[in-house]
């Protein structure tokens, strides 16, 4: 059984994969986990592998899903992703990019705020 916190975050991760799916981006794998952190989202758009934090945060929130992916949890993204890329080298040639999607709000009145390129490796 999952915790209402890991429900809320596998809501938005599914909300999430649904509207870039939508946008034309096909998915290539989901929470990718390794010894430095874990990718939500690894998906790919046209000849981009798009890298893609996702953030749910309630309407009241003081800091938006963008402003909590700080410093620290970029480089533990951009480690994840350099990992990746050595265990799949037929993608190593490929552009990368680092997105973030906000999820706010509930189920049937979310907000999503996706943040291309957010941060630079």
């Amino acid at each position: 059984m999952s915790s209402p916190t890991q429900q809320r975050g596998s809501w938005a991760e599914s909300t999430a994969l649904d509207y870039l799916r939508q946008q034309g981006l096909k998915l290539i794998t989901r929470n990718f986990n390794c010894r430095f952190g874990e990718i939500d989202l690894i998906m790919s758009e046209r000849d981009t592998l798009v890298f893609t934090e996702v953030r749910y945060r309630a309407v009241a929130a003081r800091v938006s899903a963008a402003e909590s992916v700080d410093t620290r949890k970029q480089q533990r993204i951009i480690r994840s992703a350099q990992y990746y890329l050595q265990r799949h080298p037929e993608l190593a040639l490929r552009h990368c990019r680092f997105d973030v999607l906000g999820v706010t709000g509930t189920r049937g009145d979310q907000q999503l705020d996706w943040i291309k390129d957010a941060f630079q490796s």
